[in-house]
């Protein structure tokens, strides 16, 4: 059952306002989540280098070292899902962190319940496709197209034999599309089978960012794609 947690999860919040980070804070030991809170780039880049994160929740206007940067940074070594915060309801704000390898982003002011909800979505998949936790399935499951390779157990996915460092969101979105391989997959379909939740609407371009991030990792030409071909008013498709 959800909440019962042999080990918590540890969340990294990084925040300039402290008000804010406290409140974060509060709804989510409230769930049995453990909480790594800084207020600066210094401690946060600390805090990544030297503990065992499961998620972090990244504001963008941060002193200095800005949250983007901080996404960055994580998507250096790591993969564990990442959640920004904004201040404006900025689109370029949202296309820029999902670009950078953020997995979701959430507008101030927030309902700390709908932050609760995106949190528990990205450690549920995140959970699902991290190896550590699935050390007790040998069996192997592993998915092939072409060059690519996708590793469900271990989360890794080659290209031409060379590692691709995926996010938890595009490692969803590549399987999911790699599982209906032939066929074609609307962005609202892949949105709700990742999030599992109703806030989509069609001018969410969330799918969209990450698609074209996931090409670039690809090296897939939009024009002569040789792996994600999209289907101009449907939606995304891989060949068989």
């Amino acid at each position: 059952m959800e909440g019962e947690k042999s080990v918590a999860e540890r969340i990294l919040v990084v925040d300039d306002e402290i008000e804010i980070a406290n409140l974060i804070e509060v709804y989510l030991k409230n769930e049995n989540y453990e909480i790594l809170k800084c207020y600066t780039a210094d401690v946060a880049l600390n805090y990544i280098d030297t503990e065992q994160i499961d998620l972090a929740i990244l504001d963008i206007m941060l002193p200095g070292t800005d949250g983007f940067e901080i996404c960055r940074y994580i998507r250096e070594a790591h993969h564990y899902p990442v959640i920004m915060l904004t201040a404006k309801d900025s689109e370029m704000d949202k296309i820029t962190g999902l670009t950078l390898g953020a997995d979701d982003y959430i507008t101030k002011p927030f309902r700390p319940l709908e932050l609760l909800a995106r949190v528990k979505a990205q450690l549920r998949r995140y959970k699902k496709y991290n190896p550590a936790l699935m050390l007790q399935n040998t069996d192997s499951n592993t998915m092939i197209h072409k060059d690519l390779i996708l590793n469900i157990n271990t989360h890794e996915c080659f290209l031409e034999d060379q590692e691709i460092l995926l996010t938890p969101t595009e490692f969803s979105i590549l399987r999911i599309l790699l599982e209906h391989k032939g066929n074609v997959v609307n962005a609202e379909d892949l949105f709700h089978e990742i999030w599992k939740d109703e806030y989509y609407n069609k001018s969410n371009n969330t799918i969209t960012v990450h698609i074209r991030h996931l090409r670039e990792k690809l090296h897939d030409e939009m024009e002569h794609p040789e792996y994600i071909r999209t289907v101009w008013g449907l939606g995304y498709k891989i060949e068989k």
